[in-house]
C-alpha cells in the first residue's frame, strides 16, 4: 500500500511538472538601442509590440524589453540572434553589416528622394528578396524595415555648404567600411566610433563632427557639442526588426502569426515617429540652438557626384554588383510609380 502510494505520488509529481512546463510562457528577449522612454520611436514601438503579442498569445509568449543596449552592443546582439541567446532585436544598419555585410548597400548615398519611395522598395519584392538572402546567410530573420532617420552632417567648427567645407574635419562614422568610404569621398577624415561612445568623443573633441538623423541627434543630446547642422540627407538610414530563426521556428503557427502581424504595428509607429522628426529637422535642431543649413538641389548634386560613384564602386567590390544593381533598379521603378 505504501509502495503504491509512493508510486502514485511520484507519477503525480511528474505529471504536475510536465503540466507546469507546458504552461510556462516562451520568453522573447527584445533588445533595442534607444533610451527606454516613450518619446523614443524604438521604445514606443517595442511597447506596442509587447502589448500586441501578449494579447494575441495569452500566456504563451512573454516579451521582455531591454532598451539602451542593455544586453550588449549591436554586434553582440546579432551574434545572440544567430545563436538563439537573444530572441529579437531592433538594430541599426551599421551594426547589421558586421554580421551581414550586404546590408551596406542601403548606405548608397543620395539614393531615395523621399520616404514614400523608400517604403515602396523596402516593403515590396526587393525588400522581401533581400530578407530571404539575409536569412539564408545568417539564420537571422528580418521581419521589417523601419527608419533610423535621414542622415545629416553636424560639426562644431563651421557650416557645411559644399564638399570643400568637409575637408580637414574629423568626422565620426558608424563602425562600417561603407560609411568610412562615404566620408573619405567627400574629403573629410573618418573615425569609426561606437554609438555609445559618440557623445563623449564629441564633447572631448576627439572628433569634430558626425552624421546622424534628427532622432538620434536629439536622443543623445549631440547638439550640446555640435553647433552646425547641414540637412543634406546623404543616407536614408535603417533599423531592422530581427528575430532569431531558431526561436521563430519553435513558435506555433498562432504565435508566428502574432509576431508577424504585431511587428507591422510596431514598424508603423516607429516609422511615423521618426519620419515626423525628419520632416521637422530644421525646426527641431534650430530649437535647441544649432545653426541649420538646408542645401539647394544644386548643392546636393555636388555632394552626390562625389559620393555616390565612390561608394557604389566600394559596394560592388565588397559585396558584389548584383544586390547594388537590384536596389538601384527597385528605387528607379518605385520613383516612376510615384
Amino acid at each position: 500500500m505504501v509502495r503504491n502510494l509512493t508510486s502514485w505520488l511520484a507519477a503525480a509529481a511528474v505529471a504536475l511538472s510536465a503540466t507546469t512546463a507546458m504552461a510556462a510562457p516562451k520568453v522573447l528577449k527584445y533588445e533595442h538601442f534607444q533610451p527606454g522612454r516613450e518619446d523614443q520611436p524604438k521604445h514606443k514601438a517595442a511597447l506596442a509590440f509587447e502589448a500586441c503579442v501578449e494579447k494575441a498569445t495569452p500566456g504563451s509568449i512573454d516579451v521582455q524589453i531591454f532598451p539602451a543596449g542593455q544586453l550588449g552592443n549591436a554586434t553582440a546582439a546579432l551574434e545572440g540572434l544567430k545563436l538563439g541567446s537573444i530572441e529579437m532585436a531592433v538594430v541599426h544598419d551599421g551594426g547589421i553589416s558586421s554580421v551581414y555585410p550586404t546590408f551596406d548597400i542601403f548606405a548608397l548615398p543620395y539614393l531615395f528622394p523621399d520616404h514614400e519611395t523608400a517604403y515602396k522598395v523596402l516593403d515590396g519584392p526587393f525588400g522581401q528578396e533581400f530578407a530571404g538572402g539575409m536569412l539564408k546567410a545568417t539564420g537571422i530573420r528580418l521581419l521589417a524595415y523601419a527608419d533610423n532617420g535621414i542622415r545629416h552632417f553636424t560639426n562644431s567648427k563651421h557650416p557645411i555648404k559644399s564638399p570643400d567645407d568637409l575637408k580637414g574635419l574629423k568626422m565620426r562614422v558608424q563602425p562600417a567600411p561603407v560609411f568610412i568610404k562615404l566620408i573619405e569621398s567627400l574629403g573629410a577624415s573618418p573615425s569609426a566610433i561606437d554609438w555609445g561612445e559618440l557623445p563623449a568623443a564629441l564633447s572631448q573633441g576627439a572628433v569634430d563632427g558626425q552624421e546622424n538623423g534628427t532622432t538620434n541627434i536629439m536622443a543623445a543630446s549631440l547638439y550640446q557639442s555640435q553647433k552646425y547642422a547641414t540637412l543634406d540627407g546623404h543616407v536614408y538610414s535603417l533599423h531592422a526588426y530581427l528575430i532569431s530563426d531558431v526561436f521563430y521556428q519553435g513558435l506555433t503557427d498562432v504565435e508566428k502569426k502574432a509576431v508577424d502581424s504585431c511587428v507591422v504595428e510596431a514598424r508603423t509607429i516607429h516609422r511615423d515617429m521618426t519620419r515626423a522628426q525628419d520632416l521637422a529637422a530644421e525646426k527641431t535642431l534650430s530649437g535647441v540652438g544649432m545653426e541649420v543649413y538646408v542645401p539647394t538641389a544644386a548643392e546636393i548634386d555636388a555632394f552626390r557626384k562625389l559620393a555616390q560613384p565612390a561608394v557604389r564602386a566600394h559596394l560592388e567590390q565588397a559585396v558584389g554588383a548584383e544586390w547594388v544593381d537590384k536596389l538601384v533598379k527597385a528605387e528607379e521603378e518605385a520613383a516612376k510609380s510615384q
